[in-house]
Formats: structure tokens, C-alpha cells, sequence
């Protein structure tokens, strides 16, 4: 199949998921809030698996071509940036596409050549690796927060296009997203992981103090896309005020500009099970059972 007849095809088909299930006009103002938001919650999660069943066509298209794509996923604290990532391994083998997120250098690592220790972490041939924050914390925290020299910060602007570039001709596939997310509404989240036992870890010191260098974020990210936004690698950005919207948005381009195609794939034959030949299972009474609370 043809990329621009896939990519026509697809969109036809998520278009026509919003058509349908109309919401309800009667009944009180409450209710048909509420109706219209579950026809929203509906529309979003066909559309997402839609989209998810395209991506695991392209994750068998890298794999069986060989092929080497790297996804670095960059933005402010709390901007979605894991919630994509999630849904975009959500239905995928882990084998193939793996997701990198580093935490801070050993010491040893800090003796190394900077992009050594995420060197290591780049797919072979087959594999698609989604970088939770990549070599850019350089870019960003490491350079606003003074955890690395001027002079360091200013050699990685020089160097990594250049190793950005190294990485395309070597045959790696490199996208770059950018995930923007209004000051207000990232204080919206901010204040929901608090008040939520199940979201609080997400929350660092870090993070804290990064909220009240907002300023100083804005001008880091601005110098980062003046030196790194190049041709063979550009930065691509996803508004990201609304989580669902930059989900699908952003899952959507990453199949548009993957020039992958939908392989032909063998059913596998499930023969008749030969009989068990007088195998006789332990008694239960031998062995340590999870209770059966629910």
C-alpha cells in the first residue's frame, strides 16, 4: 500500500470515529454535560486505538526492514510528555521499541564524553528507542540550574547538531518533539499530583524549583531551538494544554512522517493440542496459592 493512500485511508477512518454517537439534547444542563463529556472520553479512545493499531503495523515495518528510529520526547515538567510515551508502547513489543529515560550521571559517567552513556542506548537495526529526556537536559535543567559550566553548555549548542547529524547519515530515523504547555495550566497539574497520593511521586525537588524559574526555562528552551533546530533533525512541537489532544496529535504525525508500510502478515496455524499421555497435575494442597480476594 502506498504511503499517501495509507495516510488517506487512515484519516478517513478517524474522522468518521467523531461522527458518530451524537450527544445527548435533553435533559438538564448537568446531564448533558455529562454526556457530552463520556461522548468525548468515547471519540478519544477509538481514535487512540485506531491509531494504535497503525502503530503496530509500523513497528513490524521497522522491524522486519530494519530499520533504526529514535523519538526524543523533551518539554517542561509536567507537560505530558509520559503519558504519550505511554500510549505509544501501550499495544507495541517491548523487544522492538523500548523506552530510555536516564537518571543523573554517575560519577564516572560525568568523566565521559557527554553523549556517551545515551551512545549506548541507541536501537540497532529492528528496534525503535523513545527517549523520556534525552541529551538535551544539557539544554535545559543542567544549564539552568547550574549543573554544568558555561563552557560545557556552549560546546554541547556547538557539537550537537553536529552529532545529530552524524546519527541521521549513520542510517538512524530521528525525530525531536517538543511538548509546550501554558504556565497556567502547568500550575493546574502541578496542584492535582499534590493533592493525589497515586501522582505525588511525580513530583521532585527539582520540579519545585523549576516552577519558579519559568523565565529562565523559556529563554534555555529559545537558545536550544536556535542552535538545534536543523534540517536533517528539526524539532517538532506539540500543544499540549489539553493531554488528549497532544496524545493523539502527536501519535498521529509520528505515523505521517514514518514513511512505513503495511506488510503482509502470516496468520499463525493453531494446531489441535496432542493429549496430555496420562499426565496428572499436583494436588493444589502442595502449592503456595494467591488468595482469591476479589
Amino acid at each position: 500500500m502506498k504511503k499517501g493512500k495509507k495516510n488517506k485511508n487512515r484519516d478517513a477512518d478517524l474522522k468518521a470515529t467523531h461522527q458518530n454517537d451524537a450527544p445527548a439534547t435533553e435533559g438538564s444542563k448537568e446531564e448533558e454535560a455529562k454526556a457530552l463529556k463520556r461522548t468525548a472520553r468515547k471519540e478519544y479512545e477509538k481514535t487512540l486505538t485506531k491509531l494504535q493499531e497503525e502503530l503496530v503495523y509500523m513497528q513490524e515495518w521497522i522491524r522486519r526492514q530494519g530499520k533504526k528510529v529514535v523519538v526524543i520526547f523533551e518539554g517542561r515538567d509536567a507537560a505530558g510528555k509520559g503519558g504519550v510515551i505511554k500510549r505509544i508502547t501501550q499495544r507495541l513489543n517491548p523487544r522492538v521499541c523500548r523506552v530510555v529515560a536516564l537518571g543523573t550521571p554517575t560519577e564516572r559517567e560525568k568523566t565521559q564524553w557527554y553523549f556517551q552513556r545515551y551512545v549506548s542506548n541507541l536501537p540497532a537495526a529492528g528496534e525503535m528507542v523513545l527517549f523520556d529526556r534525552s541529551w538535551y537536559n544539557r539544554a535545559g535543567v543542567e544549564h539552568v540550574m547550574g549543573f554544568c559550566t558555561e563552557e560545557e553548555y556552549m560546546e554541547f549548542l556547538r557539537s550537537c547538531p553536529e552529532f545529530e547529524r552524524m546519527l541521521v547519515r549513520s542510517g538512524i530515523i530521528l525525530f525531536k518533539y517538543w511538548f509546550s504547555v501554558s504556565e497556567e495550566e502547568q500550575e493546574r497539574r502541578f496542584q492535582i499530583r499534590l493533592n493525589d497520593p497515586k501522582r505525588r511521586w511525580k513530583i521532585s525537588p527539582m520540579d519545585i524549583e523549576s516552577r519558579l524559574r519559568w523565565m529562565e526555562y523559556s529563554k534555555a528552551k529559545d537558545a536550544m531551538f536556535a542552535h538545534t533546530d536543523i534540517k536533517q533533525a528539526p524539532w517538532y512541537v506539540v500543544e499540549a494544554d489539553s493531554k488528549k489532544k497532544a496524545r493523539l496529535n502527536s501519535i498521529h504525525h509520528l505515523l505521517d512522517i514514518i514513511p512505513y508500510e503495511h506488510l503482509p502478515q502470516e496468520m499463525p496455524e493453531l494446531q489441535p493440542r496432542p493429549p496430555s499421555q496420562g499426565y496428572v497435575r499436583p494436588p493444589k494442597d502442595d502449592q503456595a496459592i494467591v488468595p482469591e480476594i476479589y
